[in-house]
């Protein structure tokens, strides 16, 4: 598909919509549909509006529109040697840049190097009264108040539609070791912050129920070191891509599975042995996936207890909301949020908090 700018085809569409008092459902390729309540309204594609607009490697910046596989910004970034320091999945190569923005998703490499949130220096919005805004810029600055191009990472398209964003990128790192190492799952954390106060580059942690595994990410000296100081069991290059990818994409045996499988975040220390059933331990024990049926109250008043939450991320039971419930300060906010960038509630109802809708 050629690069296009649609967006006053998509301003088009939106007001006709407004006009028609009828909601939409935001687009991209479809390969994050899965995430999220289920919207029920007619699909208004953005996916055609893409390529990058600007890219200056010098400082760092990449701008593109929203439609933009992220695959291809991958392969820009790579001719420079930088990457996309959040690591976003790819779901089999379709996902886009503007759908990694709206889940919020980040890979294996999160908690070390930062999230899709932190990367976000603007965006240009397309906002629920058919205006076009732009919010931020293309450097990096402290913000009072709202961060507005942030606010909306993650925000399922509740406030608008992106339709371009700026991002820091990073220079990628020249050389990557895995190790797989004979370790529990509670044992995440705390070799994690050994490895950290020692200075080892580790750059993502993860427990599949058997085993741990380490990536070790920066110059040749320090993952030499780092390789000839833990006790694990190398991988060749080949073998460790392909286990990070089905990390980062979910294509690990463990989420090959018509159950619920539900994200818990939590605190980095808590032991992820007090949750029953089938586990994998993603960003050094803060982000925990289950598999299978659970009593969903239960488990969200457990993962509250320790300072997390609970959402069900595929295959959610009939009835049960995606997200972890929100308090009455949290929806108050949300609710504001969602009447001064929405007001007549047209994108994406339902999908993020059905209550949003009803204030």
């Amino acid at each position: 598909m050629a690069d296009a700018d649609q967006a006053n085809a998509i301003q088009a569409r939106v007001e006709a919509a407004l006009a028609a008092k009828t909601p939409v459902e935001i687009i991209g390729n479809g390969s994050k549909r899965f995430y999220g309540n289920p919207v029920d309204a007619p699909a208004l594609a953005v996916d055609g509006h893409r390529g990058v607009v600007n890219y200056e490697p010098t400082e760092l910046v990449i701008t593109a529109r929203a439609g933009t596989p992220i695959a291809e910004i991958n392969a820009v970034l790579a001719e420079q040697n930088q990457m996309l320091a959040f690591e976003p999945p790819l779901f089999g190569g379709s996902g886009t840049i503007g759908g990694a923005l709206a889940t919020g998703l980040s890979g294996p490499r999160r908690p070390f190097w930062g999230s899709a949130r932190d990367m976000v220096l603007g965006i240009r919005l397309l906002n629920g009264q058919g205006e076009l805004m732009r919010f931020g810029g293309e450097v990096m600055k402290n913000v009072a108040g709202y961060d507005t191009a942030r606010l909306n990472v993650a925000a399922l398209g509740t406030l608008g539609i992106i339709l371009e964003v700026s991002l820091k990128v990073l220079p990628a790192p020249p050389h990557h070791a895995t190790l797989m190492l004979n370790a529990g799952a509670n044992e995440c954390h705390r070799y994690t912050e050994q490895w950290l106060r020692e200075g080892r580059p580790v750059s993502a942690v993860c427990h599949d129920g058997e085993n741990l595994w380490l990536r070790l990410s920066g110059t040749q000296s320090a993952v030499t070191d780092a390789l000839a100081q833990i006790d694990g069991e190398p991988l060749e290059a080949h073998q460790a891509e392909a286990f990070w990818q089905s990390v980062r994409d979910h294509t690990h045996a463990f989420f090959a599975t018509d159950e619920p499988i539900w994200r818990l975040s939590l605190p980095p220390a808590i032991d992820p042995v007090q949750f029953p059933g089938p586990q994998f331990i993603d960003w050094a024990g803060q982000q925990l996936w289950l598999r299978g049926e659970h009593a969903i109250e239960a488990l969200r008043a457990q993962a509250q207890r320790v300072g997390g939450s609970a959402s069900c991320f595929r295959n959610a039971p009939a009835g049960v909301s995606a997200f972890h419930p929100l308090d009455a300060v949290q929806l108050r906010l949300h609710q504001r949020l969602k009447k001064a960038f929405d007001p007549q509630a047209i994108f994406n109802p339902g999908r993020l908090y059905p209550e949003l809708e009803e204030a």
